[in-house]
């Protein structure tokens, strides 16, 4: 019998700019879509053994209707768009992809530490109003610019990321503070989230959203903050409140902030972040995990586990 795999939503990863033939070329029948509406999922996954999916949900109503389904590679790292209760009572395996955008997410992050603490963009839009070009002086230095050496960076989230981001960081000259994990009793080495936050001249966010950590950086918690703080969110949108996180750049309690996620993504019903931009606050559309690298590593794991299938060997990264 033939393998069949089908990626139901591989433009969600693959931006023209990927070698897909580990894919295509994996001794499977292989079939990629640019994006599947819900209403042809059914078609498109009938008789197919493997489906790959990024963002494309797969409901248990879905997989009790695909008898033949046996495998399910999500092409993130979060799983929350199977009902992965369903495939575990079907027998499906479920496997998603892991540590792929460690490179990538850390160096935006440290980018956008950089840019808060040299005021990039305020210079860039001085430049593109001519301020520069009328400056009787050879410069312009106008707004304060910091230097990351010497400077206190307190990481909310010490796993691969959290850990790589600390690497960098001591590399410019940092002093790394680690919070304890949210939820669980402080451990040797860590400080409490509440004892970090007054010593830290930055603060980078690399925890998961839970139940422990929604609203985990909230108005109370930004008061803690030194006002001339930064914070930069390269975790999930969830883990700040956006409303505390704006009164508290407009008021002066923190000095700049810098998030590459919101809580609804893509923001199509409007957020505060955006609706109400201020010079002090910067936001990237999620696509820190996106470069080049990162996303051919994905493509590599999800190859090694058609692969690792076809051949009757044991699957990598596992969730079910």
């Amino acid at each position: 019998m033939t393998l069949k795999a089908v990626y139901l939503d591989e433009a969600s990863l693959n931006f023209g700019d990927l070698d897909m033939l580990k894919l295509s070329g994996s001794g499977v029948d292989y079939r990629g879509w640019p994006s599947t509406p819900g209403e042809k999922t059914l078609e498109r996954l009938e008789g197919v053994q493997v489906a790959i999916v990024n963002k494309h949900v797969l409901t248990a109503e879905t997989l009790r209707a695909l008898p033949e389904l046996k495998v399910i590679l999500i092409s993130a790292t979060g799983t929350n768009n199977v009902d992965l209760l369903a495939a575990k009572e079907l027998g499906i395996q479920v496997c998603n992809c892991q540590g792929y955008g460690t490179p990538s997410v850390a160096q935006h992050t440290l980018m956008l530490m950089l840019v808060l603490a040299t005021r990039f963009t305020w210079y860039q839009a001085d430049i593109a109003e001519g301020q520069w070009q009328k400056s009787s002086m050879f410069c312009l230095a106008d707004y304060p610019i910091e230097e990351l050496t010497g400077k206190t960076l307190g990481i909310v989230g010490y796993g691969e990321l959290g850990q790589a981001v600390a690497k960098l960081a001591e590399a410019f000259g940092m002093k790394v503070l680690i919070a304890g994990r949210p939820g669980q009793t402080v451990r040797e080495g860590r400080l409490a989230l509440d004892e970090l936050l007054p010593k830290v001249d930055i603060l980078s966010l690399h925890c998961p959203l839970n139940d422990d950590t929604r609203d985990l950086i909230d108005k109370r918690r930004l008061g803690l903050m030194k006002t001339r703080a930064l914070l930069v969110n390269t975790a999930r949108g969830g883990v700040v409140n956006e409303e505390a996180l704006h009164f508290a750049l407009s008021h002066g309690i923190i000095a700049g902030a810098a998030t590459d996620v919101l809580t609804t993504e893509p923001p199509r019903e409007g957020n505060i972040l955006l609706d109400q931009p201020l010079d002090n606050l910067i936001v990237t559309p999620h696509n820190a995990w996106a470069s080049v690298q990162s996303r051919q590593r994905m493509i590599d794991q999800l190859a090694h586990n058609l692969t690792a299938w076809k051949g009757g060997k044991e699957l990598k990264y596992r969730v079910i």
